[in-house]
């Protein structure tokens, strides 16, 4: 379908011209405006605590953004929902794969390297940690700086650390690293912090909260290179 200038918004970053739409509706119960206001948000949910993060929508909006496409939502209670994605059409040489830097691609598929990822929040520990499985990390979670010490202590050999800065239990992010790496002064460590003006190492991986997961992702493959 042609788009024009009139048909794309504003705050919409599209060029007009050719795309390809795809469309899926349903007749569920639909959703409030308040909930549409912070669908697309990163972790954005509302299932109940330990019943799951959605749909990922976040993410679909990323590679939608990515791929200068529309994304557009029509919903309402009783009314049930259409998803339209709008993708510019393009004609594509065969086997050959675009990578878009600014989006941070891996570099390397994941080998089932072990990540120790440490943070208080669910809504975001959780969906970060389902990403990351998706990708073929292994992932093992902890809530504070203490259970993440014990599972070390217990034997757990992380191929990288992600941590949250401010975290409950008596230690910092900061602090959890400094004693794993005074075990292991070779464990890469990505930090995630919605504070700029923490004092973090020169050359600490570190990650803005609120973070897109695939920008964590290219954190994390980040810090493994480094590494290598």
């Amino acid at each position: 379908m042609q788009l024009s200038s009139s048909d794309i918004g504003p705050h919409e970053a599209a060029t007009p011209g050719d795309f390809v739409s795809i469309c899926i509706q349903d007749n569920g119960t639909g959703m409030t405006p308040e909930v549409l206001e912070h669908v697309l948000e990163p972790f954005f949910t509302t299932k109940p605590q330990g019943e799951g993060t959605g749909l990922g929508l976040s993410q679909v909006y990323g590679f939608v953004l990515q791929s200068s496409g529309l994304l557009r939502i029509d919903s309402a209670p009783a009314h049930g929902t259409t998803m339209q994605i709008l993708l510019p059409h393009a004609e594509v040489a065969p086997n050959k794969v675009a990578e878009d830097p600014a989006r941070g691609a891996m570099s390397t598929p994941a080998r089932g390297e072990t990540v120790l990822l440490v943070d208080d929040e669910t809504a975001v520990r959780v969906p970060t940690a389902e990403r990351l499985r998706d990708l073929g990390y292994h992932v093992v979670e902890a809530e504070d700086g203490p259970k993440a010490l014990r599972l070390v202590g217990e034997g757990l050999r992380p191929d990288v650390l992600v941590t949250d800065i401010g975290l409950p239990g008596g230690m910092d992010g900061r602090a959890v690293a400094d004693e794993l790496r005074r075990q292991r002064p070779d464990l890469p460590v990505v930090f995630a912090t919605g504070d700029a003006q923490v004092a973090l190492p020169d050359d600490a991986v570190v990650v803005a909260k609120p973070f897109d997961l695939d920008v964590l992702v290219a954190r994390v493959d980040d810090a493994l290179r480094r590494e290598q």
